[in-house]
């Protein structure tokens, strides 16, 4: 099989899988539809980018319909930066103001307007021939490159703030969905850092390497779109959105400070302490696998904001772990006891407010330095 037909083979399943896949997102029944249809869009734009070896059999010379193909690409970044955003917030909507996305869009395509797109075939073949020394394409590749450090940058700030807000805020099991949004980020980041490079060999002397870094993307491209398929059918619901009005405490504290004012008093600290810890040892608020900040807020009536600043502050502990000490506590008192040794690990987790496996065997060592399988036979061992 020559370099051409291996290119269109690893195309065509590509786009298949891609336009599988957006089609799925866009008619998959889900709470958050506004971050499906944004992925599916990526997608879209994605498969539209990558079906350059395919088009090149179907149309021969340069065109202002296949120009405009391959600005495509500033749409792409703006498109994953909104999916993120949509992601991380639960409250997010579509908004007038992120019409500014589309500024590299536009920018790119209107240098191109008087030397490419306002001129006959003949010049655009000249122009293409030539690109080494067009200043336009010079241009847009800057622009281009500028974009993904801007965008990729503030993708990552983004992730890690609202993964900070989760662990904060909220007590459900499946933080393991930051994990994967942050992986995605890093595979994305690691490709464009290739366009780059595979960019900046295209205007040298030495084109051809570009030809072949391209190829290796494309190749590449395939296994990461496998990738999101495995995932999305896997996970159709992979986050728990957050609510973006919601502040970190490092920010709150910061506020208190500007105003003057003193968090709590130290017996007033003491006093809401005993009252958190007297409330989760009788009304058992852990066994709930959603539990949020605002549901503890509701049932020993103190203001989020306050035990916000109490458990993530004062004790040092972010509300996920201090939630999940509870339910490891109470796993522990359930694997000791003799009179259920024919309950499963699986149950017990199901059971004290975990939905996930691998988090319970996560919290779980953290919290005792072993496996809960290992825990119930070091304790059966003891007992002999």
């Amino acid at each position: 099989m020559d370099k051409i037909n291996l290119l269109v083979l690893v195309t065509v399943i590509s786009l298949f899988i891609s336009l599988f896949l957006a089609f799925f997102l866009f008619t998959v029944k889900a709470k958050y539809r506004i971050s499906n249809s944004l992925f599916a869009i990526f997608l879209i734009i994605t498969a539209i980018d990558i079906s350059d070896p395919l088009i090149n059999l179907m149309v021969n010379g340069p065109s202002n319909l296949g120009m405009i193909r391959n600005t495509l690409a500033f749409l792409q970044i703006p498109v994953f930066y909104l999916y993120v955003l949509s992601v991380c917030y639960s409250d997010f909507k579509l908004r007038p103001k992120y019409i500014v996305h589309l500024l590299p869009f536009l920018i790119a395509n209107l240098v191109l307007l008087p030397r490419f797109y306002m001129v006959d075939v003949a010049s655009k073949i000249n122009f293409i021939l030539n690109r080494q020394n067009m200043i336009e394409l010079k241009f847009n590749h800057i622009l281009f490159h500028i974009q993904i450090v801007v965008y990729f940058s503030t993708v990552f700030i983004l992730l890690r703030k609202a993964k900070k807000l989760y662990l904060e805020n909220y007590a459900g099991t499946n933080i393991n969905s930051y994990n994967w949004l942050f992986q995605f980020t890093g595979v994305l980041t690691t490709i464009y850092l290739v366009v780059i490079l595979k960019n900046i060999f295209k205007f040298s002397d030495y084109p051809y390497i570009s030809e072949w870094i391209r190829i290796g993307i494309l190749v590449f491209q395939l296994f990461v779109i496998c990738w999101y398929l495995y995932k999305a059918l896997n996970n159709p619901g992979l986050f728990r959105n957050i609510d973006s009005k919601l502040k970190l405490v490092s920010d709150l504290i910061l506020e208190e400070k500007k105003n003057e004012q003193l968090a709590v008093k130290e017996e007033d600290y003491n006093e809401e302490l005993l009252k958190l810890q007297q409330y989760m040892v009788e009304e058992k608020p852990f066994l709930n696998p959603s539990l949020t900040i605002q549901d503890i807020s509701k049932g020993i009536s103190i203001p989020v904001r306050d035990l916000s600043v109490l458990i993530n502050h004062r004790l040092d502990r972010h509300f996920y772990d201090f939630v999940n000490t509870y339910r490891i506590e109470n796993a522990m008192d359930i694997l000791k006891d003799v009179s259920k040794n024919k309950v499963t690990v699986l149950e017990i987790l199901y059971e004290v407010g975990f939905n996930s496996k691998s988090s319970f065997n996560t919290a779980f060592k953290k919290h005792t330095g072993d496996t809960p399988t290992s825990y119930r036979k070091n304790l059966q061992n003891s007992d002999l």
